[in-house]
């Protein structure tokens, strides 16, 4: 069953014959060879023209232990939950359909639910495939059915990715023959080499504009040679211009089926077309998964769709969650079409609404629903926490008296005793980082950047996380001739130290600055650990180490946070400060049509609904001291700030006197 995207960037052919995508993909590998039936029309029937027998792929074992694990109390699992999020547990089999706001324990609604269908032996925890999109999320996923018990450990829960992964990297060698194609990990330097074969002069963050191109017409299932039609029907605008990408996309693409690569998205293409075109694959994939969980449905893209509809083969055991409201990566080929679309699809769909906000005050989510509403949706979210102080907005004179006037009031939530690492500052793009970095490094304010890296695939982490291995095997081996210190923590520094971590961050800032702050992280989940376990060995801590990467586990470090927008989804702090909100920032310039502005609005939406108890909002006309008052205030400033409250504005001042200034709102 498919449901067909309406944004005009996946309307070319939305499977364009994924299956023949196979010979596209590996280039000329001898095995599998499928081709559209020649007297169908586009869309029409398969034939496979070359067939090779399959080696059954073995049903999924529950863990060593499961059997004497000890019974869950399925009326305890329930007692646990709100009304809603009982709903949610008790609709055990058949498609559901979970609308959940921002804070109303989506997590904890869909791990009960699983939680609860193995309990009541409704399921078989080894045949429960729960879906994410990112590896610290699926960690969490594992985390809360491991602390339920029962049996629900058994569960996977996984990316998509990494599932598709797993699965071709099984099959390829039955079904195709030989070694799995080697998978690319980044685009970047295979599309360096691409654009100078083609003699095009692109920077980085050309070629990382190049890559999200890329990435956002595989996903459409868009070949190279429709590039350029798809992209203008889009209103795609890379830097390069759409010709010259669409060239890229050709060079990039001949030089991986070249070179027999694959990358992310290939997974998916392969995964999918080997499950529709392969009946005895397709039988046991759908008898070790009978029963999905797909979380954060709305950031689904058509090729995880067509994907996730293989594995499903036309059943409906199928719980999807998910808020259209938090919809913010439609650049990149995912549409909540499929989540609004759930019950056409399914008409007897269960679908149930989480609205109950625990994460925010009332005042935050006051500010929250002015947004939503703004967009004539429904579902207002109802806070269950206590009133706290009223969200502020300020007018600074200009954008370096509104750095200062964010550290300033940073510092003075610290003083208050809101601890560094529960404070964030959001901005809407990366290149308005630095002046926040400047100002948070002149007050001595501690800060990280949190980027859309994952922290443990950071070269200084994997540095770090090779040589404390070796540490660690040679201590344990009785050979270690480096004089590591006794306690745990001291040596983890005198190890990290060859990786270039020091007593005392550096003075300079941007790449130097991450570096250590990685290196730093590491060392204090150290002293955690010997905090808590005094006799840990550097064995342990390694161990430690693995176990958090694998979950996506990442540190946390006591110093304020800066990321952009995008980067703090599904992450929550005491105080958020949002600062930069004029015309052109948010929204983004770029942000043509009415559907991109309501995009805007969702991820400002999702920056506000990240605070729990602070927010902060501003704003500056001018960009230097003196310069032109040009810039207007974002509009959506004006949904959140009723205009009989006006807003007291900063004039520049002298660092010393950039405290904040605001309203309160009601």
């Amino acid at each position: 069953m498919t449901s067909t995207p309406t944004l005009p960037s996946c309307r070319l052919r939305f499977l364009q014959n994924p299956h023949q995508v196979v010979v596209y993909i590996v280039s000329g590998t001898v095995g599998l060879l499928v081709v559209p039936d020649p007297t169908a029309g586009v869309g029409g029937p398969l034939v496979v023209q070359q067939r090779i027998r399959v080696t059954v792929f073995p049903r999924l074992r529950r863990p060593r232990g499961c059997g004497t694990i000890g019974q869950v109390d399925a009326d305890a699992l329930l007692a646990a939950l709100d009304p809603e999020q009982r709903a949610v547990a008790l609709a055990g089999q058949g498609p559901v359909c979970v609308l959940a706001g921002a804070g109303t324990g989506k997590t904890r609604a869909i791990t009960h639910r699983i939680a609860y269908a193995v309990a009541t032996g409704t399921v078989n925890p080894a045949n429960v495939l729960a879906l994410t999109f990112t590896v610290r999320a699926a960690g969490e996923l594992r985390g809360r059915l491991r602390a339920l018990g029962g049996g629900a450990e058994a569960v996977r829960a996984a990316t998509f990715h990494s599932t598709a992964l797993r699965q071709l990297t099984y099959f390829w060698p039955k079904v195709i023959g030989g070694r799995p194609p080697r998978l690319v990990e980044s685009k970047l330097p295979l599309l360096r080499e691409a654009a100078s074969g083609l003699g095009l002069r692109a920077d980085g963050a050309a070629l990382s504009e190049a890559i999200t191109e890329i990435e956002w017409a595989k996903v459409c299932q868009i070949h190279p040679d429709s590039y350029v039609f798809a992209a203008t029907e889009a209103g795609r605008a890379p830097s390069i211009g759409v010709p010259d990408t669409g060239r890229l996309y050709a060079a990039y693409e001949a030089l991986r089926r070249d070179r027999q690569l694959i990358d992310f998205e290939s997974v998916l293409e392969l995964t999918a077309a080997i499950l529709l075109t392969e009946p005895a694959v397709a039988r046991e994939v759908h008898a070790a998964f009978r029963y999905f969980t797909v979380d954060e449905f709305q950031d689904v893209n058509p090729l995880q769709k067509l994907l996730l509809d293989a594995w499903l083969g036309g059943r409906d055991e199928l719980c999807v969650v998910g808020d259209p409201r938090q919809t913010i990566y439609s650049f990149t080929g995912a549409t909540s079409e499929y989540l609004r679309s759930f019950v056409a699809d399914y008409p007897q769909a269960t679908v149930v609404r989480l609205v109950r906000d625990y994460r925010s005050t009332p005042q935050v989510v006051v500010a929250a629903n002015r947004l939503a509403a703004a967009t004539g949706g429904d579902d207002a979210l109802v806070a269950q926490r206590a009133h706290g102080p009223e969200p502020t907005v300020t007018r600074y004179a200009d954008e370096e008296a509104e750095a200062a006037g964010v550290a300033a009031a940073i510092a003075a939530l610290t003083a208050q005793g809101v601890p560094p690492e529960e404070i964030a500052v959001l901005v809407r793009i990366n290149a308005h980082m630095e002046r926040f970095e400047r100002a948070l490094a002149e007050a001595k304010l501690p800060y990280v950047v949190r980027g859309a890296e994952r922290f443990y695939e950071r070269p200084e982490v994997r540095q770090a996380l090779v040589l404390l291995r070796g540490a660690a095997r040679a201590a344990g081996a009785g050979t270690d001739a480096t004089g590591l210190p006794g306690d745990l923590p001291a040596a983890v520094r005198h190890v990290l130290a060859s990786a270039g971590l020091t007593a005392t961050p550096p003075a300079a800032r941007g790449a130097v600055r991450e570096r250590w702050e990685s290196l730093a992280a590491i060392a204090g989940l150290a002293d955690t650990l010997a905090a808590s376990r005094p006799s840990a060995t550097l064995a342990e801590f390694a161990a430690e180490i693995a176990e958090r990467a694998e979950s996506g586990h990442a540190p946390t470090a006591a110093a304020v946070t800066l990321a952009t927008m995008h980067a703090a989804k599904g992450l929550e702090w005491d105080a958020v400060l949002l600062p930069g909100l004029t015309e052109g920032i948010m929204p983004i310039v770029h942000a043509r049509g009415a559907e991109a502005v309501e995009e805007e609005r969702r991820l400002l939406y999702v920056a506000v609904t990240r605070a729990r108890v602070h927010l902060a909002l501003s704003w500056a006309p001018a960009r230097t001291p003196g310069a032109e008052a040009s810039r207007q205030r974002s509009r959506f400033l004006a949904e959140l700030q009723p205009a009989s409250k006006p807003v007291t504005s900063k004039p520049a001042a002298s660092k010393s006197a950039t405290a904040r200034s605001s309203v309160a709102q009601p």
